[in-house]
């Protein structure tokens, strides 16, 4: 079976749509991006944040600046619309260029507004069963998870990757559900051997058909989280960290790339950026 993860997306999509149109107009949510520099797959991505935010209700909009702005001046940025009563989302769209300490600017911003979900507030938060904001990437294949097995309870998860971003959240979010976690990395002694007794495989690592069919147990199901550009007789071609093609028909459940995570990730964004209007106009 392949996961379907545009139409998945598309059915959180309205159903965010249909709670946003039951609020008053004068009070939409709000999103903000701060974008900085012409990093093409940054460009296309945060094309379709905007267009997906406005398309259910929530009024977004994206700050463009140039590689050159200072980190005080983008900090500066931040805490203007950490103050902005119509702005309930804040993103800062990385990398960042290699001036700009990205912790610092990520702690900058008001962990309310964090939409993104990296603000060590929220991390904590996270890992210590709290209420928290989600990472929208590893939100967005928990509920890909979900869609194939219902009930994850003592299921053995392997996921593959240890970066804030992905690995370290999805660990938390599936600890949450009683899975048992390993974690393997690069420098993992003998990770094929591992991934062979998982139920669940989540690849995060950024190496291209990484993860081979014999790695996988029949049944096993296999979140590609991975985006790489290969070139495939002279034609771009973008595949996963899974060797999708020599895989699909051994598992139980596969995410393709593209069309799997990728349409998850912006509508688990615009998940949490309702989560975060809510959360603040009810302390209100």
């Amino acid at each position: 079976m392949v996961i379907d993860g545009k139409q998945l997306a598309e059915e959180l999509r309205n159903r965010l749509k249909e709670k946003i149109s039951k609020i008053d107009i004068k009070k939409k949510p709000g999103l903000t991006v701060i974008l900085i520099g012409e990093d093409p797959a940054s460009q296309i991505y945060v094309k379709n944040k905007e267009k997906f935010a406005n398309e259910i209700g929530i009024n977004s909009k994206v700050l463009r600046f140039n590689t050159d702005i200072t980190e005080e001046k983008l900090k500066d940025e931040i805490k203007k619309l950490n103050l902005d009563e119509n702005v309930h989302g804040i993103l800062v769209q990385l990398p960042l260029p290699k001036h700009i300490n990205q912790r610092d600017i990520i702690e900058t911003i008001d962990p309310k507004k964090d939409v993104d979900g990296f603000h060590p507030i929220n991390v904590g938060n996270l890992s210590s069963g709290n209420d928290a904001m989600i990472p929208c990437t590893p939100l967005g294949c928990f509920y890909l998870i979900k869609k194939v097995v219902k009930n994850l309870n003592g299921m053995n998860a392997v996921v593959i990757g240890r970066s804030n971003i992905n690995g370290k959240p999805m660990t938390q979010l599936l600890l949450r559900e009683n899975c048992t976690v390993t974690i393997v990395h690069s420098k993992t002694k003998n990770i094929e051997a591992i991934c062979k007794n998982a139920d669940l495989v989540v690849a995060a690592v950024g190496i291209a058909n990484m993860v081979k069919a014999d790695w996988l147990k029949k049944d096993a199901v296999v979140i590609d989280v991975g985006i790489n550009r290969l070139e495939v007789d002279g034609k771009k071609k973008l595949v996963g960290d899974v060797d999708f093609e020599n895989v699909k028909d051994k598992v139980k459940a596969i995410t393709p790339v593209p069309g799997g995570v990728g349409p998850m990730t912006i509508a688990c964004l615009l998940e949490n950026t309702l989560k975060a209007y809510n959360n603040i106009i009810s302390k209100k």
